[in-house]
């Protein structure tokens, strides 16, 4: 009987992630952990732990890991590292170290093995890590990413749900790159469009984490599994209400074709049905609305910043040289709802 051929890349990154509200099913039954050195834990769905070490010093941790979502093994360690690494970036800290995890399928070539962990290592060194170990198993599919530990002074933490009514939203790379890769798939995304998401990916949050740095965000996260609208919709925590400009998104041009093709991933529906309630559309077309749900793999931060400070903190990430925006507000009306309108 012939063996099926293992197929590196059937579609990953984080499509693969579970759907936020099975998560949620499952996390609401945890008990608490009360600790008072423990400042920020999964209570409310941040990207990192934070736990306070001294006065002056908390320790952020998280770990994140996925299958692959392109053919090349050394792009895929590059973007699945660049994932993981951008939580850290997310709470503001800094990275320090980094632990490989791995499942891999003992019948494939290891030379795939090494060109992912290359692709991994280097962007751990580029974010200036240290690769200090890790975790293999064997498994019938491929899967990697990264156990990340950073620093960060205890109150200078960015939480996800700190936002505040009148914040500008700034979102620090473009939309699009699970459409995109979805298309790539089915043979249909032109090179352009796949470069343009590959950039995307593989960029590391560092670079727009540090050029925030001199403002003062209330709130950040990063967004990934869940989509634009899913990671805002945390960092409203029912507090605070949104308007975001469809108009204004930064997007992979041909993401929109391609949506309108209906080259949709099953995550974008999950999203869209858990946040069924939460999301007012006005004469927002289909393609920018399964924009707003895809989710996205090693995608930009999301900042909460005074609106007084936008328009500079949007030309300092501007410099980086990706799509970015500020793409709405953040309001006391309607709290938990997100209005996208022209």
């Amino acid at each position: 009987m012939n063996e099926q051929p293992i197929v590196f890349c059937k579609g990953g990154g984080c499509t693969a992630k579970l759907g936020p509200g099975a998560l949620a099913h499952v996390l609401e039954k945890l008990p608490p952990f009360t600790d008072p050195n423990l400042l920020v834990g999964f209570d409310h769905s941040d990207d990192a732990a934070v736990y306070k070490l001294t006065d002056d010093i908390a320790m952020v941790q998280t770990l994140d890991f996925f299958p692959p979502m392109v053919e090349d093994p050394y792009i895929f360690g590059q973007i699945a590292a660049a994932n993981a690494l951008s939580d850290i970036y997310a709470m503001g800290g800094t990275v320090k170290t980094a632990l490989n995890i791995v499942c891999f399928p003992e019948k494939m070539d290891l030379n795939i093995l090494g060109r992912i962990l290359q692709g991994g290592a280097e962007k751990v060194r580029e974010a200036g890590g240290i690769l200090a170990g890790g975790h293999s198993i064997a498994d019938s599919d491929v899967k990697y990413g990264l156990s990340v530990t950073g620093i960060i002074h205890p109150d200078k933490v960015l939480e996800n749900n700190a936002c505040q009514p009148g914040d500008a939203l700034i979102l620090t790379k473009p939309l699009g790159v699970g459409i995109v890769c979805t298309a790539s798939r089915v043979g249909q995304a032109s090179e352009e469009a796949m470069a343009a998401a590959i950039a995307s990916m593989t960029t590391l949050n560092k670079y727009a984490s540090e050029a925030l740095a001199p403002f003062e965000p209330h709130a950040c996260t990063d967004v990934t599994g869940f989509g634009l609208l899913g990671h805002l919709n945390e960092m409203l925590a029912g507090r605070c209400g949104a308007q975001l400009h469809w108009k204004a998104l930064p997007h992979i041009p041909q993401a929109l074709e391609y949506a309108d093709e209906f080259l949709l991933t099953a995550a974008a529906q999950r999203n869209r049905n858990h946040l069924e309630g939460k999301v007012e559309f006005e004469a927002t077309p289909f393609a920018l609305e399964e924009l707003l749900f895809d989710p996205q793999t090693s995608g930009g931060l999301l900042v909460s910043v005074p609106a007084e400070q936008a328009e500079e903190a949007l030309a300092a990430v501007q410099a980086l040289g990706l799509g970015c925006g500020i793409i709405g507000h953040v309001t006391d009306a309607h709290p938990g709802v997100i209005r996208v309108t022209e």
